[in-house]
């Protein structure tokens, strides 16, 4: 998150419940329909991951991010197909949630928000056909469906992350640039909220 960001404190009772409205109302605003299932399985991500030592399992020495690329290669390697599975979900879910809660965090490194889009959805897609055919059918419907709408479900959950910030102009041009990388709808809309008219024109090369 850009170091001039401002935070707006949200205080909340039940924070299963806050998730699960904020989904429902992000989705709606974004014309996006999931199924409940699916609904149900961001909201449980999203109240696990509101845990720091939820989301900083497994990070490396220094207690810095492992890379995605090292988290794919680990559930390709893996022994068995539940490790497998394990560490395919967990790189879904990595990926969801950073890309969806810290986009503006992403600005100037070498490692962009649709890096994270690409190897989460890869990764939900590969564990849904692994799933398929087996006694988690359901659970597959889930992460195809995960798999195919990625990039409109990081939109959703950048709305909830959008909803207790206040914006600065550097912030203006990363929503500028994740559009462009991105295509989002969200970060479209948000800008012309902000009186910002978004054209890829701009970012040609002479």
């Amino acid at each position: 998150m850009p170091q001039d960001a401002e935070s707006r404190l949200v205080t909340v009772n039940n924070l299963t419940e806050y998730f699960r409205e904020e989904l429902q109302g992000a989705l709606a605003h974004q014309h996006v329909a999931v199924e409940d299932q699916t609904a149900h399985y961001v909201v449980n991500l999203l109240t696990l991951f509101s845990r720091a030592e939820a989301l900083q399992d497994g990070m490396g020495d220094g207690r810095r991010w492992a890379p995605l690329a090292g988290m794919l290669v680990k559930a390709l390697e893996a022994p068995s197909a539940a490790e497998r599975h394990h560490a395919l979900q967990r790189l879904g879910d990595v990926s969801l949630f950073i890309a969806g809660f810290f986009a503006h965090g992403f600005a100037r490194r070498l490692v962009d928000v649709d890096y994270h889009i690409a190897m989460g959805g890869r990764a939900y897609s590969t564990l849904a056909d692994s799933l398929a055919h087996g006694r988690q059918r359901v659970l597959a419907q889930v992460f195809a469906e995960l798999a195919g709408k990625f990039h409109l479900l990081v939109d959703a959950l950048g709305q909830i992350s959008d909803s207790a910030r206040v914006w600065s102009q550097r912030d203006v041009l990363r929503l500028y640039e994740i559009w462009i990388k991105t295509g989002s709808r969200r970060a479209r809309n948000l800008l012309g909220e902000l009186g910002v008219t978004p054209t890829p024109v701009a970012l040609r090369s002479h």
